[in-house]
């Protein structure tokens, strides 16, 4: 039987999870048990974050410095992350704008009617990490040891670069031997993802199946026209960003979609990027796309490119205004937009990124940071939607760029896919069509 049946899986524990969650809410007799199932139940979903966290740090930086010393070569680094740079900044200005237009024209603040919050009320949202000069010294890393410990990728992803420059230049000489043991290294971590995905059914039915007991279907009914909003602006950014893909790929940008139904479905599912990056590559490689492109851009892409996020923090920031009924000017709006295209790309690595890039604008425009308080209920569902877009945005920025390449082989057939008896995919063919 195929590993194929993997998204089909993660379905059904979608289903099972809000089958499950649904009765635990209406059985529990309080808030206070609700709360307490729902953390017996996340227990599923934490073991198998915490997993996905224990193989981020060695994979990041096993594929990037397998990718950079690959090509062999400084001008065609700076060639592909020049084009990787180029298409996160239109994904990113696309992704404001449309939620600044989308928040405009739905309008999900205007007569909801919720209890504001006090007016000294606090989001306790770190907006400070925000700032200029912490994000910069924050990105170079004091330890690598520091920063594999901590899964802070945006360090990993600098040190990455140096070290994958440092072996390409003498990968010829006394680095062939480490440039082969990193390689290798790079193959054992995806031998490890796989079996680490085997766990992806069971920690999406804990994800979905805690936040239904602990907030019942409810919560959906109470902000359905803020939900509604968000995910209307979100699957029209999926329109633009498929038709983004088409001009490159063409009708290979649907059979991309396909093929990357696993890891969408599991960063919705736990609401978390970081839970389907390992199967992204895995997915990416199986399309056809080179190891050396997969390994360079998607990283750089999980730091600089979450359209999903972006998008978000221009429709809150409205979202806000709206529900205290302050109306901005269309060149404040404008000004706006500005300052979170350069915010948003620090928010890698920043505990609840989203929320703390729009607490820490909402003070510039004249708006209360506690407004963000009206969200924080139902952020988990909101962030489900984010995340999936992010996923989808950065896989398809890394197969444009492979495509401008000419980086996109054949794609390894159904029949690779076969489940060994230990339930985990053979990688062998995948390493062997992939060549660089």
């Amino acid at each position: 039987m195929k590993l194929n049946r993997l998204p089909t899986l993660i379905l059904f524990a979608m289903l099972l999870g809000l089958l499950a969650g649904t009765t635990a809410h209406h059985l529990a007799p309080d808030a206070a048990a609700a709360k307490s199932i729902a953390g017996h139940l996340s227990i599923l979903t934490d073991v198998f974050l915490r997993m996905i966290k224990m193989i981020i740090g060695p994979l990041v930086f096993a594929t990037l410095v397998s990718g950079i010393a690959s090509m062999g070569d400084g001008k065609a680094v700076g060639r592909i992350g020049l084009k990787a740079m180029g298409w996160f900044v239109i994904a990113s200005v696309t992704s404001l704008l449309l939620g600044l237009v989308m928040a405009n024209l739905l309008t999900p603040g205007h007569g909801m009617n919720l209890p504001l919050p006090p007016a000294d009320a606090t989001s306790n949202l770190k907006t400070g990490a925000l700032n200029l000069r912490d994000f910069v010294t924050h990105m170079f890393p004091k330890s690598i040891a520091e920063a594999m410990a901590n899964n802070e990728i945006l360090q990993i992803v600098v040190f990455s670069l140096f070290f994958g420059f440092a072996l390409g230049a003498v990968k010829d000489g006394p680095g062939k031997p480490l440039l082969a043991a990193i390689d290798g290294l790079a193959k054992v971590m995806l031998k490890v993802t796989n079996y680490v995905m085997a766990f992806a059914p069971v920690g999406v039915f804990g994800a979905i199946a805690a936040v239904i007991t602990a907030e019942g279907l409810g919560v959906l009914t109470v902000y359905a026209k803020l939900l509604g909003s968000l995910y209307l602006a979100l699957a029209l950014l999926w329109v633009a960003l498929i038709f983004g893909g088409y001009l490159f790929l063409g009708r290979d940008v649907f059979r991309l979609l396909k093929t990357l139904r696993a890891p969408l479905m599991i960063g919705f599912a736990t609401a978390s990027s970081e839970s389907a990056y390992p199967k992204v590559i895995d997915q990416l490689i199986r399309f056809g796309v080179k190891e050396r492109i997969t390994n360079f851009v998607l990283p750089l892409g999980y730091s600089f490119n979450l359209d999903g996020s972006i998008m978000y923090t221009s429709f809150a920031a409205l979202f806000v205004a709206q529900v205290y009924g302050i109306e901005l000017t269309l060149t404040q709006q404008i000004t706006m937009l500005l300052v979170l295209l350069v915010t948003s790309k620090g928010i890698a690595g920043v505990p609840r990124a989203s929320l703390v890039v729009v607490a820490a604008v909402l003070p510039m425009f004249g708006l209360p940071e506690a407004g963000i308080l009206l969200v924080l209920g139902i952020d988990h569902v909101l962030d489900m939607g984010r995340t999936v877009t992010n996923v989808l945005g950065n896989a398809i920025a890394t197969t444009v760029v492979a495509k401008s390449e000419g980086a996109i082989g054949a794609p390894v057939p159904e029949e690779a896919d076969d489940t060994a008896e230990d339930g985990a995919t053979d990688l062998a063919p995948v390493q062997v069509l992939a060549s660089k």
